[in-house]
């Protein structure tokens, strides 16, 4: 099969097209023969391995201390159809249209990939794919969709509320927004000013150009601020709350969880962060929001395989609207 292989640190150019041995599952797994994929900020700075200082040194011994050992494939993300099964397999069968992520295991950089029919924790999840969606749309929906139903859950979000979405452009914003007007409240999005219409077509109330204003300075106080990209001031967007808000953070870094801590314990403030457990659950929630017209994701730029480097590259810029999915023809 045909595979994006990873073979040291570094830009994008380190991600080599190869031909790989097709994995055979073993008795509880599914061999998913994958049709679409994608990038994420998350697969390119594990590429690169940038990472705050704090989690620089645990991923390069978890990963490779020079180089990628554990892992080989990037990619988290997939859509695609079942090829065979384990012996064990109940779940599913052949010809199952699914969706889902490989969470830690990455490896969807690649033409095929196998995976329980049951993950444990951190292992991915992994669902029938909606009806009524392809399956390039299918794949941007797992880890954008499942983090920013985690945090919102997280914020205790309630009709009528206020909630802002700073960055809410991307992966995990486009589904933070319209997963907050699905919850009943008043949604302000913030973001650049080519995503603004964007933001409004799935219903974003208020939009932001942050760079035009600065949306802590407007005076407005919100229920929840979700802050996605974590370039902020911490102590502004804490001013911007209510006295019994929520301040979530999908990217915190190491000062910002410090300060955190402290505010949730000395005030009616709390800030939230850490990263979603995946649920099996949780992904068909989605889909059944997606089937009923309720949420859609949102896809900037396709690239096929052979161009992954290409479509780091452009993640990288920082200026993607919603998802960068990668397709994989057949034979691959």
């Amino acid at each position: 099969m045909k595979a994006i292989v990873w073979t040291k640190y570094g830009p994008p150019d380190v991600l080599q097209l190869k031909e790989e041995a097709k994995p055979t599952p073993k008795d509880n797994e599914v061999l998913i023969k994958i049709h679409a994929t994608t990038v994420t900020a998350g697969d390119c700075e594990l590429r690169r391995l940038k990472f705050p200082l704090f989690l620089s040194l645990p991923m390069r011994i978890y990963m490779g201390l020079r180089k990628p050992k554990r892992i080989t494939i990037l990619g988290q993300e997939l859509a695609g159809e079942i090829e065979s099964v384990g012996k064990d397999v109940k779940l599913f069968k052949i010809g199952d249209q699914v969706f889902g992520t490989t969470g830690f295991g990455m490896g969807t950089y690649a033409g095929y990939k196998c995976l329980p029919e049951e993950p444990k924790e951190m292992e991915g999840v992994l669902a029938i794919k909606p009806a009524n969606i392809t399956y390039e749309e299918a794949a941007a929906v797992p880890f954008g969709g499942l983090e920013a139903l985690h945090f919102l859950r997280k914020g205790n979000i309630q009709s009528g509320q206020k909630v802002l979405i700073n960055g809410a452009g991307g992966s995990i914003g486009t589904f933070a927004v319209q997963l907050a007007k699905y919850f009943g409240t008043e949604v302000t999005g913030v973001d650049s000013t080519r995503k603004l219409d964007m933001l409004r077509s799935i219903g974003a109330d208020q939009v932001i150009d942050y760079t035009q204003e600065d949306f802590t300075k407007s005076g407005q106080i919100y229920d929840v601020i979700f802050d996605v990209v974590g370039k902020s001031s911490f102590s502004d967007c804490v001013r911007s709350l209510k006295q019994n808000g929520r301040y979530l953070l999908a990217n915190p870094g190491l000062s910002q969880m410090v300060r955190g801590r402290w505010t949730s314990m000395t005030s009616g403030k709390k800030v939230i962060f850490g990263a979603a457990s995946p649920k099996t659950e949780d992904l068909i929630f989605l889909k059944e929001l997606i089937e009923a017209g309720k949420i859609k994701s949102v896809i900037d730029r396709r690239y096929p395989l052979e161009q992954t480097a290409e479509a780091h590259r452009y993640v990288e810029r920082g200026q993607k609207t919603g998802n960068v999915v990668i397709t994989l023809e057949k034979g691959n």
